[in-house]
């Protein structure tokens, strides 16, 4: 797969982010691939419509892909360098690529994913960065209470 095809996955995930944006929500979105470049989901970070912290883009993408019998096979694409929860579901279940929006505005897990041997390839896509870098601006309360971050 080539950078092209990865900008092309990431195009779904930043319609998922500007989707969950114009709900009110936490602009992030994700979308999980099979390696032969088709859809098994796609979703957006959805806490705040719904009241459900666990509901963040990479696992709404991931629950909506259904079972699926491996994810070696797989890559998730996100806007957003993905969280210790997220990067743990990327763990545990052994997605093999991890495409990023950008890890500008958040460096997540991803030295700890390289380090578990999963393939990462951060495309610092300036519409991931401004979307998120401008939302942060705006709203730091939401935002880091979505990371985990005492609000103070």
């Amino acid at each position: 797969m080539d950078i092209d095809q990865y900008r092309a996955m990431l195009d779904t995930a930043l319609d998922e982010a500007v989707t969950g944006l114009a709900e009110g929500g936490v602009p992030i979105g994700a979308a999980l691939y099979h390696a032969d470049g088709s859809l098994l989901g796609a979703g957006h970070n959805r806490r705040v419509q719904e009241g459900d912290p666990s509901v963040h883009a990479e696992t709404d993408a991931f629950r909506k892909a259904g079972r699926q019998r491996s994810y070696g096979d797989t890559i998730m694409v996100t806007t957003l360098a993905p969280c210790w929860y997220c990067s743990g579901l990327v763990r545990q279940f052994g997605i093999g690529t991890l495409v990023v929006g950008e890890s500008v505005n958040f460096p997540g897990g991803l030295d700890w994913l390289r380090e578990a041997g999963v393939r990462v390839i951060d495309l610092a896509d300036e519409r991931c960065i401004k979307m998120m870098g401008d939302w942060i601006a705006a709203n730091p309360g939401l935002w880091n209470e979505d990371i985990g971050e005492d609000p103070q």
